[in-house]
């Protein structure tokens, strides 16, 4: 099948001061079996040598658009109003992709006209190459709005790895600019719900796993997943509404105090196990006791 017939697939790249791992990024879309995309890079107020490392690629099929800084999601939308493709794709500036990805992909949601966006199997290492972990495909309970609620993590590699339909994504809109963390989740949430989901089971993304403030970090995170818990809980049935979403609720608190207690902020993480009591005493009455017990008295958490 010649260029011509096959789909073009828009892909977005937010780039930040991304001078070190960029042209990499860009590299492994460029080595792709699939070659009919676009990439779109949004220079998102760097002040290091990101938009030189770019320009020093020929291929047409490469424009960047520079804006102030505005953080993941405006950039992601600036490249979502730019694309054309009738697939969307998203590639985080310090990740990259195996050769097969976009291929697989496209060919998934071609076979299955249902499906709405997909995501694979994804290797997480750190930016000297190590293994750290492999991001594995999720086991879907009562349905992929179910799941990504109830873990926030669900669809493996996240925006690196997944590719949409560009339809569906009109259809829910943009990204979230008000969330400073799981903007990412929020997104996968509003396809699920009007679309179905799959995960090809192999390796074809790699993500990159770097530190960071972690204050900050599990601050950030913590208020953007219950916000995007509370902003979504419409999209669910009437039934699970209630006991379904308030354990999903108490299930974050819980999660992110553990982090929270490991990292050393105590206080913080027994405030937010007494409200996961409070929003589930009989799913999450147990665990939320034995954690404030572990806390308390300093011994390991589970």
């Amino acid at each position: 099948m010649s260029q011509n017939n096959t789909p073009l697939v828009s892909i977005i790249i937010p780039a930040y001061n991304a001078e070190l791992y960029i042209e990499t990024a860009i590299n492994s879309i460029l080595n792709q079996s699939h070659q009919h995309f676009e990439i779109i890079i949004i220079n998102d107020g760097s002040t290091d040598s990101t938009e030189t490392v770019v320009n020093q690629f020929s291929d047409a099929r490469i424009r960047i658009i520079s804006q102030t800084n505005g953080g993941m999601s405006s950039a992601r939308n600036a490249g979502l109003r730019a694309a054309t493709g009738e697939f969307i794709s998203f590639l985080d500036s310090d990740d990259y992709w195996l050769p097969k990805k976009l291929e697989k992909q496209v060919a998934l949601l071609q076979d299955n006209p249902d499906l709405g966006f997909c995501s694979t199997q994804t290797r997480v290492e750190t930016p000297d190459g190590e293994f750290v972990n492999d991001w594995l495909c999720p086991v879907i309970n009562i349905s992929i709005v179910h799941t990504i609620m109830s873990k926030s993590a669900s669809i493996a590699g996240s925006a690196s790895s997944v590719l949409a339909r560009k339809e569906v994504q009109q259809k829910v809109g943009f990204f979230d600019e008000s969330l400073t963390g799981l903007e990412d989740t929020d997104m996968w949430i509003r396809f699920a719900a009007i679309s179905n989901y799959c995960c090809i089971p192999e390796t074809l993304t790699v993500i990159l796993k770097r530190s960071n403030s972690v204050s900050r970090s599990l601050s950030n995170m913590r208020n953007s997943g219950l916000k995007v818990l509370q902003k979504n809980k419409h999209l669910l049935d009437k039934k699970s509404q209630k006991k379904f979403w308030h354990s999903a609720y108490a299930t974050m608190l819980c999660d992110y105090a553990k982090w929270e207690a490991r990292s050393g902020f105590k206080v913080s993480a027994l405030n937010h196990l007494l409200e996961a009591l409070i929003y589930a005493p009989f799913s999450h009455g147990r665990l939320s006791l034995s954690l404030i017990y572990a806390i308390t008295f300093n011994k390991p958490l589970d």
